[in-house]
């Protein structure tokens, strides 16, 4: 019988480091060192007697923004099933962050308001505050602290082949082009990997690519914070807008971060592109909850930083006739996400658990990976259903699109279960187990939640918006 989507992202998000790992791989090779890339490493490191990551900027283990990475003076979150994967295998992680000045807020810290509802107690998790630069440098010093990771600075340009397997990477450094020999690949090149067109040049079938509109518009702020985090009612927040759109922001988010300071950050549609100056984004933060208003007031520590994503994409492995052996890819060279959702540093974790359920099963490397890329296609799918699901159903809303009764009662259902979050603690604990990627999407779907779900927004239109 076919295990079922919930029981295969269940496993995969609890799953742990196996105890007895033995290297059946000489050199493992990873192309890009960013977070995806990093976890991959971590996980090679298990069964490869070198594991070497192939990055082509300039990098360290102090927290500095790069330029690979557009989007990393954005405010970034490290949803609970990423912690969870990376505490596993990293121990001591979170500590360390905190440590060195990250904010583990409590869910009694933890804020989520839809419509300036705030959402009922009971379904916060703890998050952990950081500025993106700061988590993929702790990151980086842990795993290139193990003795058989090591990097090189360099862009990767190609692959070779031996017997249909991929046997080498071609990378450029700073002594010109050079040939890497390696047993396993991974492509963790981010958003404009060049893998598809590689492989399809040397003859091989090109993964498929869907693409969604998102047209979302991101503005950062940073700003001083003066009260300590544990003192802090709030320490993190997150504010989501049905439309008409006060001053044309969708979403709001506020994390307390290292460095005693606040990451705020004003999320817009299409032509909406709210926050653009200090000012205007001050002028903003006064309409929101008052946790933005306090860390708005803060001084200014930077300009106001903009970011721009028109589209969602995912590359589909499954399925392909002919694809190289001992090679797969991983993070947004699979599935880059609206992030506002906040999906893709833990889809690269749970992409890692793949990888790992993989490599321990004694896999026949001189076959095309199919088993990581079904077990991958699992979280791609949970994910995409959340943030592709939920900017189609915006979009057909702006267009006016008549779409079929199945999907119109779907949308309906999570609507429903949305708009229960603020009245029923249980309800909230469920929705926010699938935002997170604790749970699969499918969860939501139980009869008996969206009864249950139904029944308190009936019971609150009676009352007033009470819960009963």
């Amino acid at each position: 019988m076919t295990e079922s989507p919930i029981s295969v992202f269940d496993r995969l998000v609890h799953a742990e480091p196996s105890p007895h790992t033995r290297p059946t791989l000489d050199t493992a090779c990873v192309l890009g060192g960013s977070v995806a890339g990093l976890l991959a490493a971590r996980v090679l490191a298990d069964h490869a007697r070198r594991v070497v990551v192939v990055e082509r900027d300039e990098v360290g283990t102090e927290g500095r923004s790069r330029a690979g990475v557009p989007q990393d003076r954005q405010v970034h979150s490290l949803l609970p099933a990423g912690r969870l994967w990376i505490e596993r295998w990293l121990p001591g992680f979170t500590q360390e962050a905190q440590d060195l000045g990250a904010v583990l807020a409590t869910p009694e810290q933890a804020q989520t308001c839809f419509d300036g509802r705030p959402q009922a107690p009971g379904g916060a998790h703890a998050l952990l505050g950081a500025s993106r630069p700061f988590l993929e440098s702790r990151l980086r010093a842990r795993v290139l602290a193990l003795p058989n990771v090591s990097t090189v600075r360099g862009r990767a340009t190609g692959l070779l082949y031996r017997d249909g397997a991929v046997s080498a990477v071609r990378h450029t450094t700073d002594r010109g082009e050079e040939v890497l020999e390696t047993d396993f690949v991974v492509d963790a090149m981010g958003r404009s990997s060049r893998l598809a067109d590689w492989i399809h040049g040397d003859g091989y079938d090109k993964p498929r690519l869907e693409r969604l509109h998102s047209g979302i518009n991101y503005a950062s702020a940073l700003f001083e914070r003066s009260a300590p985090a544990e003192d802090l009612p709030v320490a993190c927040s997150l504010v989501v807008y049905p439309p008409p759109y006060p001053s044309g922001t969708a979403v709001a988010a506020v994390n307390a971060i290292e460095d005693n300071k606040w990451l705020a950050l004003l999320v817009g549609f299409g032509e909406d592109r709210p926050g653009r100056s200090v000012e205007d984004f001050r002028a903003v933060c006064e309409e929101l909850p008052p946790i933005y208003r306090e860390a708005a007031r803060g001084a200014s520590v930077r300009e106001v930083v903009t970011y721009r994503q028109s589209d969602s994409r995912r590359r589909g492995f499954t399925g392909l006739g002919r694809f190289p052996a001992r090679l797969v890819s991983v993070g947004d060279a699979v599935a880059s996400f609206n992030p506002v959702y906040g999906q893709g540093m833990s889809s690269a974790a749970l992409h890692a658990s793949c990888l790992s359920e993989f490599l321990r099963d004694d896999p026949r490397l001189d076959q095309q990976a199919t088993e990581f890329f079904r077990l991958q296609e699992v979280v791609v799918d949970a994910a995409w259903a959340v943030s592709a699901g939920g900017d189609a159903a915006r979009l057909d809303a702006e267009n006016g699109v008549e779409v079929p009764e199945e999907v119109r009662q779907q949308r309906w259902a999570l609507q429903q279960v949305i708009g229960a979050t603020v009245l029923d603690g249980t309800i909230a604990k469920a929705f926010n187990n699938v935002s997170f990627m604790l749970r699969h999407p499918f969860t939501l779907a139980d009869p008996v939640l969206l009864e249950r779900a139904v029944a308190a927004n009936q019971a609150a239109a009676l009352t007033g918006g009470e819960a009963v």
